[in-house]
């Protein structure tokens, strides 16, 4: 019997941010059953849950449906284990998985773990990152931290903590829209109301069931704090990061606009070269594509670094608004080359852009793979 994949949730945050009390709240939430939580070790979480029925092999069961694991080596080993024991039937169902990453944790490379085996992209897919920010340390643990900056960058969500002790988070809060402006951030108090509705935050709304493309691509969060860049033109968007720690300006978040469909060849052009030269400083990508073949499905695409996911089908355009919309979380990568480069395979080159045909009919050359640089 054939399943849909697996969605999987990512918790991270800096060391303090309250993951923990997270994780409680999640596994006592009745929401929540038939849901694995991944953590790094049973001894560095302090699990209160009174309910444990039985612990075998590096899993809890716990009696409402829950289940805790522990990373045993790989990650990969452990979603591949939790895949097993639900075709064997030594657990009834599996619903999420939530995986909480250390707190000194770049978490790029847990999400790539899930996107790039081939085995388990046919049982899971990455719904989202929600990352915890301490509203108390929060400022000066991204002055310090470049692990902290990228924890934020990647988010779908940010959960502010201990609000009751630090009242003043308007700063922190600017700060943290200016490294990704496409989250929401909540409030950690507030959050614990529906922990399903929480970590669910990927492409399909689970209250609707339908595709939100807008809250995906985090043009919800644009529009609500008055940073919707629709222009007339449809320009390429960046956010520079100015006034604070030293890794604020390394992380930008890019908005690529192109009107009308355009040939999968284009799209799939872009991609590759930007994935293959730049790949390393690609921490995130998100997007939805109108194809000139088939219009009327868009394409969905999600990248982290230098993997791809396997594009995806969409039955229907869940709105009314089309074309192609990217959105891409760099570090240490110039605007202006990405700029360049989708220019060039979209057909529109921007005005300062040298040698506008060239750059057109090679836009190899934007890669370094030609004369035209």
């Amino acid at each position: 019997m054939r399943h849909d994949p697996i969605p999987v949730s990512v918790l991270t945050g800096f060391l303090g941010a309250g993951k923990t009390t997270l994780l409680n709240r999640l596994l006592k939430d009745p929401d929540m059953a038939d849901t694995a939580v991944i953590i790094n070790e049973f001894g560095d979480v302090a699990i209160d849950h009174l309910l444990v029925e039985q612990a075998s092999d590096g899993v809890i069961q716990l009696s409402d449906g829950c289940l805790c694991c522990t990373v045993r080596g790989e990650l990969v080993d452990t979603l591949a284990d939790l895949v097993d024991r639900l075709q064997t039937g030594r657990i009834a169902g599996l619903k999420r998985v939530v995986i909480e990453t250390t707190g000194l944790a770049d978490p790029v490379p847990v999400l790539q773990s899930i996107m790039a085996h081939p085995v388990l992209l046919q049982a899971y897919r990455l719904d989202g990152v929600v990352t915890l920010v301490d509203a108390v340390n929060g400022a000066a643990t991204l002055d310090a931290h470049v692990e902290a900056v990228k924890q934020i960058a990647v988010a779908d969500r940010i959960v502010l903590t201990k609000t009751d002790m630090e009242p003043g988070t308007a700063e922190l809060k600017a700060r943290l829209r200016a490294i990704n402006p496409g989250a929401p951030i909540l409030d950690g108090g507030e959050a614990a109301a529906s922990m399903a509705s929480l970590v669910a935050c990927g492409l399909y709304d689970p209250a609707t069931r339908t595709a939100d493309v807008r809250r995906w691509l985090g043009e919800a969060e644009h529009a609500h704090h008055g940073h919707d860049h629709d222009h007339d033109d449809h320009d390429h968007h960046g956010h520079s990061h100015h006034g604070h720690g030293r890794h604020d300006a390394r992380v930008r978040s890019l908005s690529l606009v192109h009107d009308g469909p355009l040939p999968f060849a284009a799209i799939e052009t872009f991609l590759d070269l930007l994935t293959s030269t730049q790949g390393d400083q690609l921490l995130r990508l998100k997007g939805i594509v109108e194809l000139a073949e088939d219009p009327g499905r868009p394409l969905v695409v999600h990248g982290v670094q230098k993997i791809l996911h396997p594009p995806a089908r969409l039955p229907a355009w869940p709105d009314e608004k089309r074309g192609t919309r990217l959105v891409l979380i760099m570090v240490d990568l110039p605007e202006d080359y990405v700029k360049r480069l989708f220019a060039a395979v979209t057909g529109k080159p921007a005005p300062d852009t040298p040698d506008h045909a060239a750059l057109r009919d090679n836009p190899l050359a934007i890669a370094g793979f030609g004369g035209v640089r």
